[in-house]
């Protein structure tokens, strides 16, 4: 079973690329999340969890659902992150993780997408970005076949500069830059109400026709990404820059 968590459409693009190679179903974490229940799934076949990469980790958001969720079946399971570069040292937490859940740890593939955080960063056009997902797919195709073969993803030794994002850096990630109040909203709003639709966390509600945040954001880029009228500025620092959306 593929379960994936996704702000921006790249994860949900590589799990239901992974799910059609593997003839698997794919189950989306949102509403889940969104509505605060607890998931229970059941699978014979191993579970690949699919998500982006926060601040070199699995997004702690994707961790908690895992965490709650029963399930049954498989103990196995893979991780599949995407990221704009790379993922640092996440496979010492994602190990910690499966055996908090009593999971077989069976490796990370990282896969290289789109840069989507561009609160921070600058996403690429379409044109390049095209490029980018292509590049993607024979890593996917290739960890579907590790998958099929029931082998495990093969591991990377992590150096001293990925221990230090994953670790120290991740902490002042989410300690320090992980806040809303730089989000403003702009005239060009329409109040159609998709940056409340999208929010994983409910930390936008609409008043007066308008967003407002709530102090629970997770930086999922999807609200700001995926407004149809690019209204959402993230301080000054998203000014004219393209906004990245995968649509499938």
């Amino acid at each position: 079973m593929i379960v994936y968590y996704s702000g921006t459409g790249n994860s949900a693009h590589c799990a239901r690329s992974l799910a059609g190679a593997l003839g698997d179903e794919c189950v989306s974490a949102f509403e889940y999340i969104k509505n605060g229940v607890a998931a229970e799934l059941s699978s014979e076949r191993p579970y690949v969890f699919v998500s982006p990469t926060y601040g070199w980790q699995l997004p702690r958001i994707f961790a908690g659902f895992i965490r709650s969720a029963r399930l049954n079946g498989s103990r196995e399971a893979y991780f599949v992150m995407t990221c704009g570069s790379e993922i640092g040292n996440a496979g010492k937490g994602l190990r910690a993780l499966c055996a908090e859940r009593g999971l077989d740890y069976r490796g990370v593939l990282e896969v290289v997408m789109p840069e989507n955080y561009i609160a921070l960063f600058s996403a690429p056009g379409p044109e390049e970005a095209k490029h980018i997902i292509g590049r993607a797919a024979p890593v996917l195709e290739h960890g579907a076949e590790l998958i099929r073969r029931g082998e495990p993803f093969p591991e990377r030794a992590p150096g001293a500069l990925d221990r230090l994002k994953s670790g120290i850096v991740n902490s002042v990630f989410y300690k320090f830059v992980i806040r809303d109040k730089a989000f403003t909203v702009t005239d060009r709003c329409v109040s159609c109400g998709k940056c409340a639709e999208v929010c994983p966390t409910n930390n936008i509600t609409l008043s007066g026709g308008r967003p407002v945040y709530h102090g629970k954001c997770t930086h999922c880029m999807a609200c700001i990404c995926r407004c149809p009228a690019q209204a959402i500025e993230y301080g000054r620092s998203t000014a004219k820059k393209v906004r990245y959306y995968l649509d499938e």
